[in-house]
């Protein structure tokens, strides 16, 4: 009996020694000693460059399945099969991020893409990468800066996503199970691959470039809705579009918009930029009523950014989309919806365009960027990054490394968020609601663009990270009562870091626009 006690203690032993490991490996820091810290200052104008590539990152869904009783969830136990498509005997599913677990893709409407600008003043070569994801992590991001050569010339590499809810999981929260990551390592390769082309191919294309800055700040207000008071909106449209300064073409064009792309909802099943797709297909091809062409498109390669997503900035089934030739009503989450609103978008930005506000020729690029290091403060979170569902390392105990960054390029100003910032934040309006957490005024004053410099103010979301909603520390609220009398939690609060999170950033962003502006 001794020895069987022995032997079982050893297995308990080595059952806790292994996992232990686990654990560790998955909190390591996966990019020890990295920091992305830069500063450069540039007050000589000069002439200006620039670049464009897209390049698909869509993913082959090889295996389809039947959902049995219509859940959109696929579940063999409730009766759901699939056809093998790779003869393998088992069910490779592509899970589609952004709402539930067990979401498989049953196709692909529209490819995603990871599109690049690259603004080059003979000084400082900067590159904007925007894929149409959920989110990308900052590890991730990291992997991709070390694979692009430094023949490229590159200074700086921002990342960003378009925060779709229809393309496949690229963070791991939306496997089959919440216990088990979403991450296809194969299809997670291929997409680096195709970044580091992307942005590779953009570099290849640059030509000497005046842009074209646009912008209206009020006619797409009812393309979106804030679903968690108080409501404040970033739905300004800020359009820059890159003119070849020799032939007169258009180089491409930069489209910055607030919005969750999840009009498709939840029950969609095929992969899909959302509405991000009919923007960039209106804004470079032209936009249509069926087979006629309705306004002409500027060409080029259109990339669509997104800003202040967190709050919620959505179009919730509850709106109604109107498409702009028939005026037809869609409610109801389908490509029809989606598709009216990417050109009711397009449209707006193609008006704008026409009639740009400024015309730069030449221009100065300063820049400064600074990593960050975040704690996780979000028992979910916790758990989720030691057992390796959700795909990171950890810096410390628990905490994140991160960046933040802004920078300048004649009148134009830009600031970038590692996550889904609220809209209040940037713009003001942050409230003390009865009812909160934490009995303070707002803490993340004044507001960002309050303190940007610069004409024109671009602000970007899910750039160079994705670490949930960056909620007001005054508008934090987790426990009862709840505020503006609400009958439970609002959301938002689930899938943050925690509560100081936007607290600290806005203290980053204040300090490094302050280097910015000397």
């Amino acid at each position: 009996m001794k020895k069987f006690f022995k032997a079982l203690a050893y297995l308990l032993l080595g059952f806790i020694v292994v996992v232990a490991y686990w654990i560790h490996s998955n909190l390591k820091d996966r990019n020890p000693g990295y920091k992305a810290d830069l500063k450069i200052l540039n007050t000589a104008p000069a002439p200006l460059k620039a670049g464009f590539a897209a390049f698909p990152i869509t993913p082959e869904v090889s295996d389809r399945w039947t959902d049995k009783n219509k859940d959109a969830e696929y579940h063999p136990e409730d009766g759901d099969t699939f056809t093998d498509g790779n003869g393998n005997g088992v069910f490779d599913g592509v899970w589609i991020a952004g709402f539930g677990n067990s979401r498989a893709a049953n196709g692909v409407h529209d490819d995603v893409w990871a599109r690049t600008m690259i603004l080059d003043d003979g000084k400082t070569r900067l590159a904007i990468v925007v894929l149409d994801a959920i989110g990308f992590m900052n590890d991730d991001i990291i992997d991709i800066r070390k694979r692009i050569p430094s023949e490229a010339g590159l200074t700086y590499t921002m990342i960003s996503s378009t925060h779709t809810h229809e393309g496949a999981d690229l963070l791991g929260l939306w496997g089959d199970s919440h216990y088990r990551s979403g991450i296809n390592r194969k299809y997670m390769e291929y997409v680096k691959t195709q970044v580091v082309k992307s942005v590779l191919t953009a570099v290849k294309n640059i030509r000497p470039a005046r842009l074209e800055v646009s912008q209206d700040l009020t006619g797409a207000a009812d393309q979106v809705i804030d679903t968690r008071k108080p409501e404040i909106f970033d739905s300004g449209l800020r359009l820059i579009k890159a003119i070849d300064k020799e032939n007169g073409t258009t180089l491409g064009s930069l489209v910055a918009w607030a919005d969750h792309p999840e009009t498709l909802w939840s029950d969609n099943l095929l992969i899909s930029s959302d509405f991000c797709h009919y923007v960039r297909e209106g804004v470079e091809k032209g936009v249509f009523n069926k087979d006629s062409l309705m306004k002409p498109g500027i060409g080029g390669v259109a990339v669509y950014i997104n800003g202040a997503v967190g709050g919620l900035m959505t179009t919730h089934p509850r709106l109604a989309i109107k498409d702009p030739f028939t005026g037809k009503e869609f409610k109801e989450p389908t490509f029809e919806k989606a598709e009216a609103q990417g050109k009711n978008l397009a449209l707006l930005a193609l008006k704008a365009m026409e009639k740009p506000i400024e015309t730069i020729d030449t221009a100065a690029i300063s820049l400064v960027v600074r990593t960050i290091f975040l704690p996780i403060d979000n028992t979910m979170f916790e758990l989720g990054t030691a057992l390796g569902v959700l795909d990171r390392g950890t810096t410390g105990w628990m905490k994140m490394r991160s960046e933040v960054s802004v920078f300048k390029i004649g009148p134009l100003s830009f600031a970038t968020f590692p996550g889904e910032v609220y809209p209040e934040i940037l713009n003001g309006g942050i409230e003390s609601p009865e009812g909160q957490d934490f009995k303070l005024a707002p803490v993340e004053v004044p507001a960002v663009r309050e303190m940007m410099q610069g004409k024109y103010k671009f602000v970007f979301g899910l750039a160079n990270d994705e670490i949930g909603y960056i909620v007001p520390k005054s508008q934090w609220d987790e426990k009862a009562p709840w505020t503006y009398g609400r009958d439970g939690a609002p959301y938002g609060e689930v899938n943050s870091l925690g509560s100081e999170t936007a607290p600290e950033l806005h203290k980053q962003i204040r300090e490094i626009l302050g280097e910015l502006n000397q």
